[in-house]
């Protein structure tokens, strides 16, 4: 399978773009990752999709972390208005007129800010992944998932949001034990590759725009909220979550409910990586999805 890896110039900053698959002339599929600060790794999981869909998959790192910028010592430079440019002037550069969009997590919600822009044209689909249109709701709906833990953890998470000390370890165990059943649990031996790959910087941009953690949206993008516009987004959506996903139903019908073309999809069995839990249900998902689209 061929595979490019590009650096572009962003401003003074710089930009990993990894590309993968042939051009057959139709619409390459962009994929935005989650946090801010996750990197592109996860998504190599995804590169069989290049093949089976015959469309170019194109995957990079947000600067924060991976092999983009680091510009930790200037958070201020962490924000959606950063990204909003970074994807633009990818766009540009590649010269990628018509795209297909998938947003997971945090990505989803760079891909609806995109979508929102004025300026944006040639996005055929969108996939939102995982991902969510309130911030504040988002919040309250995985305060929701925190409560199902055993007390003793409830306090540590309880505690620690009062005083401000995530260090603690029992708070940190919690988390832990919390992000396992939820999201992802600590890289192991047998997990692929990309996963166990090392990665580079991340968690000054999550802290910064996001918080300290997922269930406390205290960053930038704290007042995130596209609720009231989701109708004006009347393109082909395709919503994904997991049944023991931090995307709650209720965070997902709050997107297939408010976008025209919207169609929802949850996956069994599965938790806020749907494409780790679930790969070839995942990736049939998209084949299907992407079928005779240009």
């Amino acid at each position: 399978m061929k595979i490019e890896e590009r650096y572009l110039p962003f401003g003074p900053l710089t930009t990993y773009v990894r590309i993968v698959g042939e051009d057959h002339g139709l619409a390459p599929l962009v994929l935005l990752h989650g946090g801010p600060g996750s990197s592109h790794n996860y998504f190599e999981l995804l590169d069989p999709l290049a093949a089976a869909t015959k469309r170019q998959l194109i995957m990079y790192d947000q600067v924060g972390c991976g092999q983009s910028s680091l510009v930790d010592d200037l958070p201020a430079v962490y924000t959606a208005q950063t990204w909003l440019a970074e994807l633009a002037n990818l766009r540009a550069q590649l010269h990628l007129a018509k795209i297909h969009l998938l947003g997971q997590s945090w990505g989803g919600m760079l891909a609806l800010l995109h979508l929102l822009q004025p300026t944006t044209t040639g996005v055929q689909s969108v996939i939102l992944s995982s991902t969510l249109a309130s911030a504040q709701r988002w919040g309250q709906a995985v305060h929701g998932l925190v409560s199902q833990l055993p007390p003793a953890q409830q306090a540590a998470i309880a505690q620690a949001e009062a005083s401000g000390d995530y260090i603690r370890p029992a708070y940190q165990a919690a988390l832990t034990d919390f992000m396992a059943a939820h999201a992802l649990e600590p890289v192991h031996a047998a997990m692929p590759a990309p996963l166990q790959r090392p990665k580079r910087g991340g968690q000054v941009a999550y802290q910064t725009a996001w918080g300290p953690n997922e269930f406390t949206p205290t960053g930038n993008l704290r007042d995130y909220d596209v609720t009231a516009r989701l109708p004006q987004l009347n393109l082909p959506a395709l919503v994904i979550n997991g049944d023991h996903d931090l995307c709650t139903d209720a965070v997902a019908q709050q997107l297939a409910t408010g976008l025209p073309q919207a169609r929802w999809k949850k996956f069994s069995a599965a938790r806020h990586m749907v494409f780790y839990d679930q790969p070839a249900r995942y990736q049939a998902c998209l084949v299907d999805w992407l079928a005779g689209r240009p």
